[in-house]
């Protein structure tokens, strides 16, 4: 199918229709032959991360909205915007392949009205650009609930976080040492000409300085190596797994912090939960691929007694359902995607699983709570509420008062992430 196309139909249905974008370009890449889906990514990545420029340029140049069954169209001129104002393909090729995309969207009839706007824009698109960036939400691409929680919470760095936010997260590897060790992985990068570097703290961690397609990687396929970013590369330091423990790994999917645990233990029982069936699947993928075994289950982690008769947990790494606002860099459609009112729901569900997790924990066991957001409620905020509501809760390694490790977006080139370290008295 024509790339323009699939775009317009991909951005329709995650800001239309709400869909993620992780569900819909796999999708769409199907429909796209091998070479196009590349194109197919930047297309959809860039035009989400700056989408209020792009409907800021389109309201100027159209007299009224598409509405109703021409909203795809609607969303073709976005993609036509984003091809002209910020990428290297060639004004003419940008216009004619959108306008051509009317074909496979039964609107031949709109030819001439997008035809019309692309190259209207194409004449004006200095003034056009300029008067997009006018206003927040265009010059700095996040809502204004999103804009104001940040400048909130973060005063002195919230302009880094928003610029972290806006642009291409790296590729992060994880070295499976049962294989070999990172520096010999390294070596083997650099015999195959792929440019890496090493991390600070993770120390499994290498970042290519170009991604790559992970079948030009030394030994994937053999489970020599994974794709996960640095941060979430932290847990093992927080968590610290011993052998021979029994160690649960709660909202486990899609496996990477499990495939960890069992990678730098050789006898620890490993137990993932996740309440999300599909997920699960790339659980076991990666776990097969990797050559690894754990006990998966389907569940829900605030009802442990449905799932789980065993004994109590050496070790919980509990990776909390949360807004995902620490990996907007990797998933731009967050920002369309959540509501400012969907922070003190998940509060309320993570608060949930803490207390019920903790009863699974054994004592002097060891909770690791993390999240893949930056918003104080959910993180800083909900460790102080449970260590006032639990006597036997220890906090390790932070100040009761400012509890926990908040990364930013950005840091050593990471995402955004949280971790506290809980004992249990």
């Amino acid at each position: 199918m024509n790339v323009r196309a699939v775009a317009a139909n991909i951005l329709f249905q995650v800001v239309d229709k709400g869909q993620s974008l992780s569900t819909a370009l796999p999708l769409g890449q199907q429909q796209v032959k091998p070479r196009d889906q590349a194109l197919l990514q930047e297309i959809c990545f860039g035009a989400l991360r700056i989408l209020p420029r792009l409907e800021s340029v389109a309201s100027e140049l159209m007299d009224k909205p598409l509405k109703g069954k021409q909203r795809v169209f609607h969303h073709l001129i976005l993609v036509g915007i984003y091809q002209i104002g910020y990428m290297r393909i060639p004004a003419h090729a940008a216009v004619g392949e959108t306008v051509e995309a009317t074909k496979e969207l039964k609107g031949p009839r709109l030819r001439g009205l997008i035809n019309a706007v692309l190259r209207n824009y194409q004449r004006n698109q200095d003034e056009l650009d300029q008067q997009s960036i006018s206003h927040n939400a265009g010059k700095y691409g996040h809502p204004g609930w999103l804009l104001k929680l940040l400048q909130q919470a973060y005063p002195q760095q919230w302009e880094q976080i928003v610029e972290a936010n806006n642009t291409k997260a790296p590729m992060w590897l994880r070295v499976n040492t049962r294989h070999l060790t990172r520096d010999d992985y390294k070596a083997l990068l650099d015999k195959a000409e792929i440019e890496s570097t090493l991390h600070p703290e993770a120390q499994d961690a290498l970042k290519l300085t170009t991604p790559c397609d992970v079948t030009n990687l030394p030994g994937f396929e053999q489970g020599w190596v994974s794709v996960q970013d640095a941060a979430a590369q932290l847990s093992i330091n927080y968590l610290t797994p011993q052998e021979g423990e029994l160690i649960l790994d709660c909202c486990a999917a899609p496996g990477g912090k499990t495939a960890h645990i069992l990678e730098r233990t050789q006898q620890s029982q490993v137990v993932a939960i996740d309440s999300d069936a599909n997920r699960l699947k790339r659980v076991h993928d990666n776990l097969q691929r990797l050559n690894l075994k754990a006990e998966v289950i389907c569940g829900d982690a605030r009802y442990p007694e449905d799932w789980w008769q065993g004994e109590q947990f050496d070790r919980i790494l509990l990776d909390a359902p949360c807004s995902a606002t620490g990996v907007i860099r990797r998933h731009p459609d967050i920002k369309w995607l959540r509501r400012g009112e969907d922070i003190a729901a998940l509060a309320e569900l993570q608060k949930e699983i803490m207390d019920a997790m903790w009863q699974q924990l054994k004592s002097g066991g060891t909770l690791v709570y993390a999240t893949c957001s930056i918003t104080p409620q959910e993180n800083r905020e909900q460790v102080i509420a449970f260590l006032q509501r639990t006597d036997n809760a220890t906090l390790i390694g932070s100040e009761v008062d400012n509890p926990g490790r908040q990364i930013l977006p950005g840091e050593n080139d990471m995402d955004g992430f949280y971790y506290a370290v809980l004992k249990k008295a």
